[in-house]
């Protein structure tokens, strides 16, 4: 990493911000083991788009057109855009700033733009975590139309990965360690699912979050664990199922058929976790990873959003072909 002689200060705020959060996942996970790189991709990965780190741009999460684009959330610039498979970008919206620069945010002290989902009808659903109540919540970004909030969440909240099946949407609360539920309708959302298998003592917990075979499925980043909660017939949250641990701050991920394709944000891995918990190494940094939060599938390709917050050296977009 290039050594830097001068930041601004909200660039500092960031880099102080993710060192802390650092040192709170590292503190509580340093029994676990990094994973050995055992699998290999089909051909060589290589990076899709490389971002401008000082303007915000770190790819944060992802959703996929029908046609294979990738509708993208740039966190600190609280940006989404859409990328082609060529790497062609087309930005699509802007979400407002906190009037007191988002230093309220819970765990990071600056505002973020976090997950992204896309309904049916091509409409965006964008999570942002801000420390303001009167944007913090779920924004809906639809083409030719200014973004608008239609979920508020709390100020002290931190809606992050999400997941819509119908009008209902799922979101995982990373500060205050829970399972939203909400009808993208709008209104205000209900808590869906509570316990210590979602909490953290510091850092994130409940994270990245998928639905899969009746079930949704989470990430807890600083318990190191993928988890599963069954979709009882009356909707109600089943009990909590953990279903594969010692995965060091895992950030969101992906389904391709059973197996789990992972983002494991500070050991800057990509994991396969298969159907009987055990797991393998698909990509490093020696791939072109630069601190990956998140993953997408897509007819045998996988797409790696790398947000850098750490490393601060490079966000990116890499392609590879699943094994």
């Amino acid at each position: 990493m290039t050594a830097r002689t001068s930041r601004s200060p909200s660039a500092n705020r960031i880099i102080n911000g993710m060192s802390l959060l650092r040192r709170s996942i590292l503190v509580g996970m340093a029994a676990m083991c990094v994973l050995p790189a055992t699998a290999t991709a089909a051909t060589p990965p290589r990076i899709l788009v490389h971002y401008d780190l000082a303007a915000g741009q770190q790819p944060e999460n992802v959703a996929v057109e029908p046609r294979g684009d990738l509708d993208v959330t740039l966190a600190t610039a609280l940006q989404v855009e859409r990328v082609t498979p060529q790497g062609e970008r087309t930005p699509l919206a802007t979400l407002p700033k906190p009037a007191d620069g988002g230093v309220h945010t819970p765990i990071l002290g600056f505002p973020i733009a976090t997950g992204i989902v896309r309904a049916r009808d091509g409409v965006l659903y964008v999570g942002y975590a801000s420390g303001d109540a009167t944007l913090t919540g779920i924004w809906r970004v639809s083409p030719g139309i200014p973004p608008r909030r239609v979920i508020p969440f709390p100020a002290n909240s931190f809606p992050n990965g999400m997941a819509l099946t119908g009008d209902t949407l799922y979101v995982a609360d990373s500060a205050l360690g829970k399972i939203w539920r909400a009808s993208v309708c709008g209104g205000e959302p209900t808590t869906w699912a509570t316990g210590p298998a979602l909490e953290a003592t510091s850092g994130f917990a409940a994270n990245g979050l998928k639905i899969h075979n009746d079930a949704i499925w989470a990430s807890n980043t600083t318990q190191g664990t993928l988890l599963r909660v069954p979709i009882r017939r009356d909707g109600s949250a089943g009990e909590i199922q953990p279903k594969a641990t010692g995965l060091t701050a895992i950030d969101d991920f992906a389904f391709n058929g059973e197996t789990v394709v992972a983002a494991l944000n500070f050991p800057n891995q990509v994991a396969l976790v298969h159907s009987d918990g055990t797991t393998t190494t698909l990509l490093t940094g020696d791939n072109g990873l630069r601190g990956p939060t998140s993953v997408a599938v897509d007819h045998g390709h996988l797409y790696v959003m790398s947000a850098s917050y750490i490393l601060q050296n490079d966000p990116n977009i890499l392609v590879a072909d699943l094994p």
